[in-house]
């Protein structure tokens, strides 16, 4: 073992620094900058140079503090000025990161293009988009992998190809407006058809045809280059159409991540349901033959809207099929157990329920639930 230790006295190590790394002649020339100020500087965000670099000097190894040599810079750069040789690296070079940083960068890029197919595609079933949630784990079941070097949008775009092989999901149609001459409106009418566009309206005057279409996305192109040449005009209307309904999308926050289900599942369900409380009829008698009444009621939807109380001004709960009272109550009626089980039941597609009947139903869940501990 040597008598002698030898310190790194004479060391200067960068650390804890974002590295900006080009090769050029075979050679490899870094430059210390600050974190998440590089792509600002990039983006034209930052204009300082002081405020992304560390130091304006040229390293072969920002780590170990090795310093390039100045005929290494005048062969690559032609010229052994340290601001030039910089700015050049920081434009050309390729950006250094930290194994979380780059994670969190492919996490964020990852969550965009998942947005951009949410917003570009639609069930063909129910005409409405996906939840966000459910794209993501979509892309993870075909093991997509995010590329850093290319853009959001083209890999939507090739995500969207992958899941229609595997996956019930189309592209979203757009809605153009087309004005043509009415004597080339028939040319218009005919490549519609072969298009299988949907036309939403068509207004005829005696100089011209307006028409408002949805189409696939695909076609814009080939659309637009039509209308030129039949001497109109197009007008984008809505870069994606969703089917439109009456129900509010804030009353499902507590239930956006519940997975669909289908009629045959739904009934299904109810159907081992009544089998388990028809083999436990001794005990819940009471309530079963109440569940069975209302089953077999027809449940009047005009019944449900009085409101014996005010004649002012009411809101209406869609999901309840029920009048709340003013917004106040409204907001304590969407928190109260009568709403949420309502929801639980729209999701399955069933019939909203009163009040009254809403208990008993939660009553004889319980009793259900209660019941399973036991064995007779």
């Amino acid at each position: 073992m040597s008598k002698t230790l030898g310190q790194p006295i004479g060391q200067k190590r960068l650390t804890n620094v974002a590295v900006v790394r080009l090769k050029k002649r075979g050679n490899r020339f870094e430059i210390a900058c600050y974190k998440n100020k590089v792509l600002s500087w990039r983006s034209g965000v930052e204009k300082d140079l002081d405020e992304v670099l560390q130091s304006q000097t040229v390293y072969t190894n920002v780590s170990k503090g090795v310093l390039a040599k100045t005929k290494d810079l005048i062969a690559a750069f032609a010229t052994d000025d340290q601001t030039k040789v910089c700015l050049e690296i920081l434009e050309k070079g390729e950006l250094q990161v930290a194994g979380k940083e780059r994670e969190s960068q492919l996490s964020s890029q990852f969550r965009d293009i998942a947005t951009i197919v949410m917003q570009k595609t639609i069930n063909p079933e129910t005409q409405r988009p996906y939840t966000i949630s459910m794209i993501e784990r979509l892309m993870h079941e075909i093991h997509f992998a995010v590329d850093p070097h290319s853009s959001s949008k083209k890999q939507a775009l090739e995500v969207i190809r992958k899941l229609q092989q595997h996956f019930p999901i189309k592209r979203s149609p757009m809605r153009l407006k087309l004005t043509v001459p009415v004597q080339n409106c028939s040319s218009l009418l005919e490549k519609l058809n072969g298009w299988n566009a949907c036309i939403v309206s068509k207004d005829k005057s005696e100089t011209q045809l307006s028409t408002v279409s949805e189409m696939d996305p695909g076609l814009f192109r080939e659309c637009d280059s039509l209308v030129r040449n039949l001497q109109g005009r197009l007008e984008i209307l809505a870069e994606s159409v969703h089917a439109e309904g009456d129900a509010c999308m804030d009353q499902y926050h507590e239930h956006d991540d519940m997975p669909l289900q289908t009629m045959k599942t739904s009934s299904s369900t109810e159907s081992s349901q009544s089998q388990s409380a028809t083999e436990y009829k001794g005990s819940i008698d009471p309530v079963l033959q109440l569940s069975e009444k209302l089953q077999k009621q027809n449940i009047s939807t005009g019944s449900c809207g009085r409101n014996p109380e005010g004649e002012g001004k009411q809101t209406k709960c869609n999901t309840c099929n029920a009048l709340v009272g003013d917004s106040k109550q409204y907001r304590e009626h969407c928190k109260s157990e009568w709403h949420k089980h309502n929801l639980k039941r729209k999701t399955r597609k069933l019939p909203p329920l009163a009040a009254e009947e809403c208990l008993a139903e939660m009553d004889m869940d319980d009793s259900k639930s209660d019941l399973k501990d036991y064995s007779f």
